[in-house]
C-alpha cells in the first residue's frame, strides 16, 4: 500500500431480510442505512437488483433509489445493478434521466447482465424463451445509451425516438461484472466499470487490470473509472465478525443448494446439522467475504485494490442485526479515516 493513499468506499445494499423480520423492515433498514452512509462519508450507494427470492427485497433498485436520494443529502445513489436484459432500454434511459432531473448529479446507473434470478423468473420478466438465450447484451447497451445521449445515426430507426426529459444529462453508466467478458466491453466501450469480487473472486485482478490496459477515450469517459465490490463482515474483534459472519456462510451454502429462506440468525447458522459436503463448499467460498477487525480488514482490502488498480472500494455487508450491519460500516469509516 502506497504511503498516505486514500481510498473511497461505497455501498452495495441489496436489502436482505432477516428471519423474524418483512421486506418492508428490510427497506426501511435501507433506507437508514443510506442515512448513515451519507453522514459517514461513503461516496455512493447502490441498491441491488433481484427477483423471486425471500432472502432479498431490493427488487425494483429504481424506486428505491429515488426515495433513498431524497432523504439524503451527498452521497451519489445509484443501481447496481439494473438488470438490462429484464427491461427495455428505452424505459431504462427515461427511468433514469427522470432521476437525474430529480437528483442532478447524483445519480449513477449501472447496468448488468444477469437475469438476477432463476430462469423461470426471467422468463416471467422477459415474457419470451427467445429472450432468455438472446446473446445481444452489447446491442442493448448500445441502445441504451443512444437513448441516453440522443446519440443515434441519422440511419439509424430509432434516431426520433427520444429518452424523456431530455433536457437533462444522462447519468453516470457503469458496466457491472465479473468477468473478462464485462471487463473487456467496458474498455472497447469507454465505459466506468465495477467488478463484483463477492461474485467471483479469482477474476478480479486480471480484469480490473485488463480494464486499465485496454480503456478507450469516450464520449462517456476520457479516463478509466473503475471500483471493486467486495463482501465485509467487520466487527470490534476478529472472534466477533466471525462470529457474525456465520449466517452469510450458511446463507452463500444455501444459494449454492437452491434453498433460499430469510437471512439466518447467529443461533440459526450455529445450529445448523451441515454435512462434510457443506462445509467443504463453506471453506471454498471463504474467499469470497472479508471478515475481521478493522485493522485486518482494512488492510486486506488495500492489498487488494492495489493489486487491482483502484481506490474505490464498495462494500456489501450482511448481518442479521441491522445494529451489527450498521456498526460495521462505522468500523470500516473510521479504519479508512473517510471525511465526513
Amino acid at each position: 500500500m502506497a504511503a498516505g493513499k486514500s481510498y473511497r468506499l461505497s455501498v452495495l445494499d441489496v436489502s436482505p431480510v432477516p428471519s423474524g423480520s418483512t421486506s418492508a423492515d428490510a427497506l426501511r433498514n435501507t433506507l437508514d442505512l443510506a442515512q448513515l452512509a451519507d453522514k459517514l462519508g461513503y461516496t455512493r450507494y447502490w441498491l441491488a437488483e433481484h427477483h423471486n427470492t425471500p432472502l432479498i427485497a431490493s427488487s425494483a433498485p429504481e424506486i428505491m433509489i429515488g426515495h433513498i436520494a431524497s432523504a439524503t443529502s451527498r452521497i451519489r445513489v445509484g443501481s447496481g445493478g439494473m438488470m438490462l436484459p429484464n427491461h427495455t432500454p428505452l424505459k431504462v434511459a427515461e427511468t433514469f434521466r427522470a432521476l437525474e432531473a430529480l437528483h442532478p448529479g447524483r445519480v449513477d446507473l449501472g447496468i448488468g447482465r444477469a437475469p438476477g434470478t432463476d430462469s423461470l423468473t426471467a422468463l416471467a420478466l422477459r415474457r419470451s424463451r427467445s429472450a432468455l438465450s438472446a446473446e445481444d447484451f452489447p446491442a442493448r447497451l448500445g441502445d441504451l445509451l443512444g437513448f441516453l445521449t440522443s446519440g443515434f445515426p441519422e440511419d439509424h430507426p430509432f434516431h426520433h425516438v427520444r429518452a424523456m426529459p431530455d433536457d437533462v444529462p444522462p447519468p453516470d453508466v457503469w458496466l457491472l461484472g465479473s468477468s473478462d467478458f464485462s471487463a473487456e466491453l467496458a474498455a472497447q466501450m469507454g465505459l466506468r466499470f465495477a467488478f463484483a469480487h463477492h461474485i467471483q473472486p479469482l477474476p478480479a485482478i486480471e480484469a480490473l487490470r485488463f480494464y486499465h490496459a485496454h480503456f478507450k477515450p469516450s464520449e462517456y469517459l476520457i479516463r478509466p473509472q473503475a471500483l471493486i465490490g467486495v463482501s465485509v463482515v467487520c466487527a470490534e474483534t476478529d472472534e466477533r465478525a466471525e462470529e457474525l459472519a456465520r449466517p452469510l456462510a450458511l446463507t452463500l451454502l444455501r444459494f449454492r443448494t437452491g434453498k433460499m429462506g430469510r437471512f439466518p440468525s447467529i443461533a440459526e447458522a450455529t445450529e445448523y446439522p451441515y454435512t462434510p459436503e457443506e462445509r467443504a463448499i463453506i471453506a471454498a467460498n471463504r474467499d469470497r467475504s472479508f471478515v475481521g477487525s478493522p485493522t485486518m480488514v482494512r488492510e486486506q482490502l488495500t492489498r487488494l485494490a492495489d493489486a487491482c488498480g483502484v481506490d474505490e472500494i464498495m462494500i456489501t455487508t450482511m448481518t442479521h442485526e441491522h445494529a451489527d450491519r450498521r456498526r460495521s460500516y462505522e468500523f470500516l469509516a473510521e479504519a479508512f479515516s473517510l471525511p465526513k
